[in-house]
């Protein structure tokens, strides 16, 4: 009898076992499935960066027909590179528009660095990270899969500050004082390096255009050329041109640092895993300055992040060593923090106690 139950007892340890193991591996699968299922989501960023790139150059008729749209709107500064010369654009590139009122030397940009500094202040560089379509281009190249390189400090740090050498000298210096032989200043950037404006731009009004095709000379070729070593760079490096180039992602880092739109690190939840770090398409050092100049605020290291220790928003950036003074909840589960100026953080919004 005693033999009997032992058996029973081994076997039902061993059913028990086997129930284990098949419930393990099914929840195993599930996972699998809701990874699958959720990295063919689309992110906030990618819907973002399309919806952008869509309501900027919805035109569709211009693309057809290689014809500049002409109406009230293109008189107005959108916030990103998007050429003026792009068939479907509804508005001005701001670099372009400040190029040219610079060249004319007529009046002094007002319009155009106000616009800019307007965005720069609210937005900083959340602008570069959801609206800017030559921005979603180099995300959608680096998706291919190749290997990857990463850019050694000692060459990526100096570098980065070549996008405010471009600024200074080619989009404000030389429109402004170097006059050509003929007697009339350049939009230096625009002409010879802006690679959106060649993509945007210049492709499609020579693929519609056959007299342009025939007027193409050693100019068009060197954009060109700009163009797909800029292309073919970010298919392994992320975003080579906004870290190295892009003159007004310089303008708008100027302003990251106290824009009205922040990213905030909680460190009392942070456990220093540094995936946010791994994940950011910029290589910033979120754990050290989550908001410096290289930001462009994607979310990536939201959406990383184990412990939830970094949120984003309109809110004031709180004080150094008080990220959470106080954490309360609120009927119906809100949760508020509050910082030591007096400050309470509901979600993105903030108000004053």
């Amino acid at each position: 009898m005693l033999g009997m139950h032992r058996n029973r007892v081994k076997a039902g340890e061993a059913a028990g076992e086997a129930s284990e193991t098949k419930t393990g591996k099914a929840g195993k699968a599930s996972e699998g499935k809701n990874r699958g299922k959720g990295g063919r989501k689309l992110s906030f960023q990618r819907g973002m960066q399309l919806l952008s790139a869509a309501l900027l150059n919805g035109y569709a008729v211009g693309f057809a027909k290689g014809r500049i749209f002409t109406g009230k709107s293109k008189a107005v500064c959108v916030p990103v590179l998007n050429c003026y010369s792009c068939p479907g654009a509804f508005g001005a590139c701001p670099i372009g528009s400040l190029q040219a009122v610079l060249c004319g030397k007529r009046h002094f940009p007002f319009y155009v660095l106000g616009t800019l500094m307007l965005f720069g202040i609210v937005l900083g560089r959340l602008v570069c990270g959801l609206l800017c379509p030559f921005g979603l281009v180099q995300d959608l190249l680096h998706k291919i899969p190749v290997p990857k390189i990463t850019v050694p400090k000692k060459v990526d740090r100096p570098a980065r500050y070549l996008k405010y050498v471009v600024l200074a000298v080619l989009v404000f210096l030389l429109p402004a004082f170097a006059v050509t032989k003929s007697g009339v200043n350049s939009p230096y950037f625009c002409k010879y390096l802006c690679p959106a404006g060649t993509l945007g731009g210049g492709i499609p009004q020579m693929a519609a255009n056959a007299q342009l095709r025939e007027l193409a000379g050693i100019l068009f070729h060197w954009k060109l050329l700009v163009l797909i070593l800029i292309l073919a760079a970010s298919v392994a490096i992320h975003r080579p041109f906004c870290r190295y180039l892009c003159p007004l992602g310089a303008f708008y880092a100027v302003f990251n640092r106290f824009s009205f739109y922040q990213m905030h690190l909680d460190k009392s939840k942070c456990v220093d895993c540094k995936a946010c770090e791994r994940s950011c398409p910029m290589a910033v050092e979120v754990t050290k300055q989550v908001n410096g100049p290289e930001c462009i605020r994607c979310g990536k290291c939201k959406s990383v992040c184990p412990t939830g220790a970094i949120s984003s928003g309109f809110i004031q950036k709180m004080e150094k060593g008080s990220v959470s003074a106080g954490e309360n909840t609120k009927p119906g589960g809100a949760k508020e923090l509050t910082n030591k100026s007096g400050l309470i953080i509901i979600g993105k919004r903030a108000k004053k106690t």
